[in-house]
């Protein structure tokens, strides 16, 4: 099974949420230029980080100031959807296609854990190197054949990843998926190609929910959907306002 249970757990410990929408979600764009310095900091000594993790390595020490002041010694975590499909293909031109016409999901969420006072105090490229290391298991082929036989060891039980099983009194959790592979400049229903596509994702719970995909208006830009709690979100537009701007009329050409 390997690491699988680090980052599943079956139903009967899990904590689902209410689903009375206890976060709220708000759109941002961050510019090219924005992405490019997050990842400059994120990146040191030769190591380049990607800009997802160099992004999602910002995103986890802003949220967590929100809560900084409060309690330092909580545990703050950051999960980041990780696509099976590629791994499983093994660079393998006819498995790749076999995984290509799959109906469904092949995914993992691994995830990172960190006090509140360490995330705050650190340096991003740090946090990015953490980051780095709990993706780095679930980049491999055999992480996904052991999510599989841990998939088929539970059924019929419902399970859920374990970032996701937040209580009241826990720190801020948070994960980060990508639809930054997804043509949006490529589709076309017949009415010429979209400005704007709305994400919303409330899936109930403490667990924030955050996809980037890519922008139809500048190549390079992110449109990015946020599913926080308000004082998350409060505190990113305080303390981040110049790298998420708020999804406007204008920004899109509308």
């Amino acid at each position: 099974m390997g690491d699988c249970g680090e980052v599943a757990a079956i139903g009967s410990g899990l904590v689902t949420g209410s689903g009375s929408g206890s976060c709220n979600l708000r759109i941002y764009y961050v510019n090219a230029d924005q992405l490019n310095e997050l990842q400059s900091l994120a990146s040191s000594n030769g190591d380049k980080r990607s800009r997802l993790k160099s992004f999602s390595a910002y995103l986890w020490k802003t949220v967590a100031t929100y809560t900084a002041d409060k309690d330092r010694r909580k545990i703050s975590k950051l999960g980041i959807v990780v696509d099976g499909r590629t791994r499983l293909g093994e660079g393998d031109p006819d498995k790749a296609n076999i995984m290509r016409s799959h109906f469904g999901n092949v995914l993992s969420i691994p995830y990172g854990s960190q006090t509140i006072g360490e995330l705050t105090e650190k340096p991003l490229c740090s946090v990015a190197k953490q980051v780095h290391e709990f993706l780095k298991p679930a980049t491999k082929k055999e992480h996904f054949l052991g999510v599989i036989d841990w998939v088929e060891a539970h059924r019929p039980e419902p399970a859920m990843t374990r970032v996701y099983n937040v209580v009241k009194d826990d720190g801020p959790a948070l994960v980060v998926s990508s639809g930054l592979r997804f043509p949006v400049s490529k589709v076309d229903f017949g009415w010429c190609c979209p400005a704007f596509g709305s994400y919303n994702f409330p899936w109930g719970g403490l667990c924030g929910y955050v996809m980037p995909m890519p922008s139809t208006v500048r190549d390079g830009d992110w449109v990015v959907y946020m599913l926080l709690l308000k004082g998350q979100l409060e505190q990113i537009e305080k303390e981040a306002a110049h790298v998420f701007s708020p999804s406007t009329f204008d920004y899109l050409h509308l």
